[in-house]
């Protein structure tokens, strides 16, 4: 009643709501605390301990598992986008995220929300707490940040419920949190030299320990891999679970591909078929890749790799495919484009595309690379296409100083060739100003690390996912 002083129901929604976003910030925060996913012990008993405690709800849904060096997050958002064509109900967890940490939980397409994370969270943490002190009483330290998201994953896509999910890997793959659920599907992107300090120093250790999600009777589906012992290392852990496996090259890959406005017009063969005027809106030889493997899984999913999917299904599948952050387009007049290669083999991929999605007059890098990052070979790779570099640093604390960046680049680049500065914001403008001496076909590639892509977005306004 007006005037009665009790809140109507806009204002009790609107108090909800307020008190909701409170709470997510305060598990956020709660979260954040917690030792980074970089810091992490090489065993499963903490989150299978967590996972049994809470009625293992990881079996309760069909998985596709991805793992690789490069490509997880666009071939794990490809498969969703296909299977969400097809009418399933879909859970996804990638990492990391752009700008937010309900991206890294996606219930049928969308970043989940509040109120479920929440929900998730508060039905997890009493179990994640319980394993903390029993850990602490060994000695160990507790759950770190990325297995408390992988258990509050899991319960949320128990409880949505999901018909598939698909899940990306977040380091390596025996070890990897996500590891306690068994996939139906194995995915091995391609497989090259990252994370060394944690993976092992060789190509063949960090395949073995990728090699560790393909389980039991599982369809495994594998990219065209850079080092054949790879390949070798697939096909033994392979056989030696009674997994098979599809290889692209051999059982599935691209017959014929082209440019086209906004992306890549292409035909493939499949596992169960062949597939004709098939539309990608991403650029570059390897989301063709990634969009090749990933049609091969969802073969593998739904028909065990003997069922052809329909073409009309398959290609709106394969059109409404997004993946940010990735070779992204987010500003024009001068244009700009994001990309999260933070490896030597990301940068090449990224290279390619550039020579051969775009005709760009003058090319001028905003480069800001990790601590823990190979950032000569990085520089290296992609000094052929830049023009001009401008290093910078991202607010991440594990972001290499300018100054120290510099040095690395102009020994690469020539010191009329490197600008250094401090802050991106400031990079980014000088890089603009940079640009438009190409005139209407100048631009920004900004690059170097996922938090230089995100940073990018945020300051100029994009943050959709």
């Amino acid at each position: 009643m007006a005037g009665s002083g009790r809140p109507d129901a806009a204002q009790r929604e609107a108090a909800r709501n307020l008190e909701l976003t409170k709470r997510m910030r305060e598990v956020e925060q709660a979260i954040d605390a917690r030792a980074p996913e970089s810091d992490v012990e090489p065993s499963l008993d903490q989150i299978r301990a967590v996972m049994e405690l809470l009625g293992d709800p990881q079996r309760t849904f069909p998985v596709i598992h991805v793992t690789g060096t490069n490509g997880k997050t666009s071939t794990s958002r490809i498969i969703e986008s296909i299977l969400l064509e097809m009418g399933l109900r879909t859970g996804r967890f990638t990492s990391p995220h752009l700008h937010s940490m309900r991206e890294r939980i996606v219930l049928s397409g969308k970043p989940i929300s509040e109120d479920k994370f929440v929900a998730a969270y508060d039905d997890v943490i009493p179990f994640v707490e319980i394993v903390d002190a029993q850990s602490a009483e060994q000695g160990l330290p507790r759950m770190n940040y990325f297995q408390t998201l992988v258990a509050v994953a899991y319960a949320a896509f128990a409880d949505a419920p999901v018909d598939v999910a698909i899940v990306e890997v977040g380091l390596g793959g025996a070890w990897d949190a996500t590891n306690v659920a068994d996939g139906q599907v194995a995915v091995v992107t391609p497989v090259d030299l990252d994370h060394m300090h944690l993976l092992g120093d060789t190509v063949e250790e960090i395949a073995t320990e990728k090699s560790g999600i393909i389980k039991e009777g599982a369809l495994a589906v594998s990219s065209v891999q850079p080092y054949e012992d790879v390949l070798e290392i697939l096909r033994e852990r392979s056989v030696e679970v009674g997994a098979r496996l599809a290889v692209e090259g051999f059982d599935f890959g691209i017959r014929s591909s082209e440019l086209a406005v906004g992306g890549q017009q292409f035909s493939m063969q499949g596992l169960a078929g062949e597939y004709d005027e098939l539309f990608l809106p991403l650029f570059g030889a390897h989301q063709l890749q990634n969009a090749v493997t990933a049609v091969a899984a969802v073969e593998a999913f739904v028909g065990g790799g003997e069922q052809r999917l329909d073409p009309e299904v398959l290609r709106a599948g394969l059109a409404s495919a997004k993946s940010p952050g990735r070779l992204e387009i987010v500003r024009r007049s001068p244009t700009v484009v994001v990309d999260a290669a933070h490896n030597p083999a990301g940068a090449m991929a990224l290279r390619r595309a550039i020579e051969e999605s775009f005709n760009f007059t003058r090319l001028v890098g905003v480069v800001a690379i990790l601590k823990d990052k190979s950032a000569t070979e990085i520089l290296e790779v992609l000094e052929p296409v830049l023009d001009h570099v401008v290093v910078t640093r991202t607010t991440s604390p594990r972001a290499t100083r300018p100054a120290e960046l510099g040095e690395i680049a102009t020994d690469i680049f020539g010191e009329d060739r490197v600008s250094v500065v401090e802050d991106l914001p400031d990079a980014l403008d000088i890089a603009a100003g940079l640009a438009d001496e190409g005139g209407v076909a100048g631009a920004v590639l900004a690059t170097g690390s996922v938090t230089t892509a995100a940073e990018v977005r945020m300051l100029l306004g994009t943050t959709d996912v």
